[in-house]
């Protein structure tokens, strides 16, 4: 399936809650959710979005295929939900290839703002209004903080012996030569798909998230390094927080799920342990 062709790009303008069409806000704000069956977790995000301190924005779902209740969990959510839902089908494998269906359908039907978590995920209350003020305030690329979620109970070694491992791989990231190139126009910081907002103008022009198997390539990191030739107008927002599963974690261990996220040196055996995600 094609993605929706975006539209010419433009640079991030504030919400008019004036602006209606056919009797609907036009959202210029997007949250972009990439979802493969994930019936039984989407309510907590969904929930979350909707106890936002500011709902001025329209959710995308991009359904990736799933073979279980994802969609109607989310169809049932629309109903008396306080921002416009959108439900896309994506039916190639993939969370970004998911999520650039996500966001160029968001493009195409006005959002020039975006933002993304994921489904089993918990953004904090302010986490729309904390991104839509670092793109109003400039910033065209911003990566949050991503925590623990509370609701799981992490061990202590989960809430900080982790964390801190994946900080060091960062760093690591920020002094690797191919990560130094005369290319890059932003610093490396540490990224999460999770939690990222940045501007439509940018996501364009830099082509976007990857279109990739899961196994095969990280791609925030992939779409941190496209930005980074564009702009230099990148930030590491540690108030843009959002609370993520510890599923993968407890699944394969912290040796497996670093060395994963380490340029996949480490790779189940199966397609359905590799869609832990």
């Amino acid at each position: 399936m094609n993605s929706p062709t975006a539209p010419e790009p433009s640079r991030p303008v504030r919400f008019d809650p004036a602006d209606v069409t056919e009797g609907r806000a036009t959202m210029r704000f997007a949250v972009v959710i990439p979802a493969f069956n994930e019936s039984a977790s989407i309510t907590g995000v969904l929930e979350a979005l909707a106890a936002q301190s500011d709902t001025r924005f329209r959710l995308v779902i991009a359904d990736n295929a799933s073979t279980d209740d994802t969609t109607a969990v989310v169809t049932r959510f629309a109903a008396t939900a306080p921002f416009p839902i959108d439900v896309v089908p994506e039916p190639v494998p993939g969370a970004g290839t998911a999520a650039d269906t996500g966001f160029r359908h968001a493009i195409a039907t006005g959002a020039t703002q975006l933002a993304r978590t994921d489904a089993d995920c918990r953004p904090a209350p302010d986490w729309v209004a904390t991104a839509r003020a670092y793109l109003d305030g400039g910033a065209e690329m911003v990566c949050g903080r991503s925590v623990p979620r509370r609701d799981e109970h992490p061990s202590w070694a989960e809430r900080t012996l982790y964390p801190a491992a994946v900080r060091l791989a960062a760093l690591y990231g920020r002094y690797r030569s191919a990560h130094r190139s005369a290319e890059f126009r932003s610093p490396y910081v540490l990224v999460h798909g999770h939690n990222l907002a940045m501007s439509s103008w940018l996501y364009l022009s830099c082509g976007g998230t990857a279109r990739e198997a899961l196994e095969e390539g990280s791609e925030d990191v992939t779409l941190l390094n496209r930005a980074r030739r564009h702009t230099d107008r990148i930030v590491r927002a540690e108030d843009l927080v959002v609370e993520s599963s510890l599923r993968r974690l407890r699944a394969w261990g912290p040796k497996r799920t670093l060395l994963w996220h380490w340029d996949r040196r480490w790779r189940p055996a199966t397609p359905a342990e590799v869609h832990i995600r």
